[in-house]
């Protein structure tokens, strides 16, 4: 079977455990997630790594990712390179082929010890701490955005959390849909407002991110209005599922 690979020159992950890497990530029973695709632990010589495998795209997807544009795993290895310490380190990635088209692919990354996700300080009203947290993750949010970085999937399972020394820590995951450019401020509420659509959360988020800028306008009121485009959106598609449903 063909293959293209790259290995981050910083990491000792060996060419021979990235072309095993198929039977490595059956044997590991340590499952961290499993939907479209799955996320994977597996351990070599006592270093353990975090393995994403992508399924098997739809055949127009394999001709795209295989001639036209780089499969996700590519993408997640690429963009962490350029995320550095805002992502876990990026291992390797590998894509097999099989009739000349994109077939599996895997993207390995450092295993990084969080805490927990921003999920859970968002739904649990009584998590620990949690107004700090939300303040630190505007603090982390605004320092992502300084650095021309807009996640497309900014959403809260997608941020890992630790704290170290009384402090929060953050990085991102699932960074295969990234853009890198200079961010407008509606562009900055815009990536903030699929967190959550509770009013006091926002607000706490809101203020904290506000206190690095220097504008006049009100950046809650701006999120808010991003917020509430979303909440349509989602509606409109509910309801146009249930109708095809129906019919």
């Amino acid at each position: 079977m063909q293959y293209k690979y790259a290995i981050n020159n910083t990491s000792t992950f060996s060419k021979e455990d990235l072309l095993n890497i198929e039977a490595l990530f059956s044997d590991s029973s340590e499952s961290m997630h499993k939907a479209r695709n799955e996320i994977k632990i597996i351990t070599i010589d006592t270093t353990p790594y975090v393995v994403k495998a992508f399924k098997v795209p739809h055949i127009i997807n394999r001709f795209a990712y295989t001639f036209l544009r780089g499969s996700k795993a590519k993408r997640s290895y690429e963009n962490s390179l350029i995320l550095k310490e805002f992502a876990p380190q990026p291992i390797a990635y590998i894509e097999f082929f099989k009739n000349s088209l994109l077939h599996t692919s895997y993207f390995i990354s450092e295993y990084y010890a969080y805490d927990f996700t921003m999920k859970y300080p968002l739904i649990d009203p009584n998590f620990e701490d949690r107004e700090n947290i939300l303040s630190a993750f505007a603090d982390f949010t605004f320092e992502l955005h300084q650095h021309n970085i807009f996640h497309i999937d900014y959403s809260p399972g997608n941020i890992l959390v630790k704290k170290e020394q009384e402090r929060y820590n953050f990085k991102i995951v699932d960074v295969n849909r990234m853009r890198f450019c200079s961010l407008s401020i509606q562009q900055r509420a815009q990536n903030l407002s699929k967190l959550t659509e509770k009013i006091t959360d926002l607000k706490i988020i809101a203020q904290a991110y506000k206190q690095h800028l220097s504008m006049e306008q009100n950046f809650y009121n701006l999120l808010l209005s991003f917020v509430k485009i979303n909440h349509k959106k989602k509606h409109y598609k509910k309801f146009l599922k249930n109708l095809f449903r129906n019919t």
